[in-house]
C-alpha cells in the first residue's frame, strides 16, 4: 500500500477570504457528495446509496470507474473507502487546529492492482498519482474558498 500525507493551512496569511471551520466542512460534505468541482483529475461523480453516516458513490478518476464507501465523522473527517475495485485502499480529509488556525490534512492510501507492495513499481505508481492528490487539497480550500466568497457557503462562525 502506497500512503502519503499533505496538510495545508486553510487560511494562510494574507488570505482575504477566510474559510471558518464550519465552512469548510460544508465544502468537505459538498466535495464528497459531488467531487468534480474540487478535485481536477475526476471526470464524474454520483451518489449510488445513502445510509446514516454517509454513502456509495462512483467516481471516474483519470479514466477508470471507481466506487467509494463514504463515511463522516462530523466536523473532524470524511472517509473514503476504495471497495470496487475491492481493496482499493482508503483516503482521509481531516481538519485540525494549530497555532497556524485551520488545517486541511489529506492522507492517501492506496492499492495497485498485480503492483507488490513496497515494489519499486508501487513507488514509481504511487509518486505518478502523488502530485495529482495535493493538487486536490489546494482545489478543495480553492473551490470552498470561492463557495465562500460567492455566498454559497456562509463562513459566519455558528452559521453552518
Amino acid at each position: 500500500m502506497f500512503a502519503i500525507s499533505a496538510t495545508f493551512e486553510v487560511n494562510p496569511v494574507g488570505t482575504t477570504v477566510e474559510i471558518s471551520r464550519e465552512a469548510m466542512w460544508q465544502g468537505l460534505v459538498s466535495k464528497a457528495e459531488y467531487a468534480v468541482p474540487f478535485v481536477p483529475a475526476m471526470d464524474d461523480c454520483k451518489i449510488i446509496e445513502r445510509f446514516d453516516d454517509g454513502f456509495i458513490r462512483e467516481i471516474k478518476l483519470r479514466g477508470t470507474i471507481m466506487r467509494e464507501r463514504i463515511v463522516f465523522t462530523p466536523d473532524v473527517e470524511v472517509y473514503f473507502e476504495r471497495i470496487d475495485p475491492a481493496n482499493g485502499g482508503w483516503i482521509t480529509n481531516v481538519m485540525s487546529e494549530s497555532d497556524k488556525g485551520l488545517l486541511l490534512t489529506f492522507t492517501f492510501a492506496l492499492v495497485f492492482p498485480g503492483v507488490a507492495a513496497g515494489s519499486a513499481e508501487e513507488k514509481k505508481r504511487g509518486d505518478e498519482v502523488k502530485q495529482s492528490y495535493i493538487v486536490a487539497i489546494q482545489a478543495t480550500i480553492d473551490e470552498t474558498r470561492r463557495r465562500v466568497q460567492n455566498g454559497e457557503i456562509y463562513s459566519q462562525r455558528g452559521a453552518a
